[in-house]
């Protein structure tokens, strides 16, 4: 019986994409790199589109060719080879989870620093579980309520990446104000719950919440929300951008824009502190 083909794991494809990168700043085809392994070509282009893994020992040497030297890097690559066939927690929800998705919290667990301005509602990362089921409720047309529910348990399972041992990741949330005032008619308290949530969050040294005031200047937020996903070096950036029902990824020099992008609208945002100053004063007034 044939074995079946390999999937093309996120981080496969990451690996790949990285090891292209550092062929073209060598300077050498796919042939000419394949011969200096004693490859053939197609070995190395199946490497290089997540078709085929490679193995420790090849990454090595394929590094040294391509004067890869720095032991940081390659560590990092090595981890990326070594767990790029790792199936994460979020596989068991495969029958509710889109690829996409399960793309971007592989990413998420990956990063070192999350930076997202989301201008309508409460990141997924920083939202209580009722929040998140009002929302997705709201949000979806074609979502049964036990589905609705499994996809809340995902985004509260993701937050487990806030306060995971040795290396929690960093969050740095801009949230337009506009998503505080936010009403739930049918669940009232569910608003007033959620701002306290984004309050106790915002203790952790690794995530920093800030408010873009609705009467703030004109920024770069204004044509939509995104999250920029940081890694540790040779790995690129990596921007999600969502819409109704799809998610659009870029990744290297294009997400540069969004780096610069990002800067412009965390200046134009209220500072930290005045950010939980009004986030406590909101919640303060809706326990009257």
């Amino acid at each position: 019986m044939p074995n079946s083909p390999m999937v093309p794991t996120v981080r496969r494809r990451r690996l790949g994409a990285t090891l292209r990168r550092f062929r073209n700043e060598a300077g050498l085809s796919l042939d000419q790199a394949a011969e200096a392994m004693t490859w053939n070509g197609p070995k190395m282009s199946k490497i290089e589109n997540a078709v085929q893994g490679i193995k420790p020992g090849d990454l090595a040497e394929l590094l040294k060719v391509y004067g890869v030297t720095d032991p940081d890097v390659c560590a990092v690559l090595e981890t990326l080879r070594r767990d790029a066939a790792k199936k994460g927690w979020w596989q068991a929800y495969s029958g509710i989870v889109q690829p996409a998705y399960a793309d971007y919290i592989s990413l998420e667990t990956d990063a070192e620093q999350v930076c997202v301005w989301t201008p309508l509602l409460i990141p997924g990362l920083l939202q209580t579980a009722a929040y998140a089921r009002e929302t997705i409720t709201g949000i979806t047309t074609t979502r049964t309520p036990e589905e609705v529910t499994a996809l809340a348990e995902v985004r509260m399972a993701r937050q487990s990446v806030l306060t995971r041992p040795g290396a929690p990741l960093e969050v740095w949330a801009i949230i337009h104000e506009a998503a505080l005032h936010q009403r739930f008619a049918a669940r009232p308290a569910t608003i007033r719950e959620q701002l306290r949530k984004l309050l106790d969050a915002s203790e952790l040294p690794n995530v920093t919440v800030q408010i873009m005031p609705l009467a703030s200047t004109a920024h770069p937020g204004l044509e939509g929300g995104f999250s920029l996903t940081k890694f540790r070096p040779p790995l690129p950036e990596v921007v999600l951008l969502e819409n109704a029902g799809s998610a659009t990824y870029v990744e290297g020099e294009d997400a540069s824009p969004f780096a610069r992008a990002y800067e412009r609208i965390r200046a134009t945002a209220l500072p930290v502190e005045d950010s939980l100053v009004r986030i406590a004063e909101l919640e303060e007034g809706l326990r009257q």
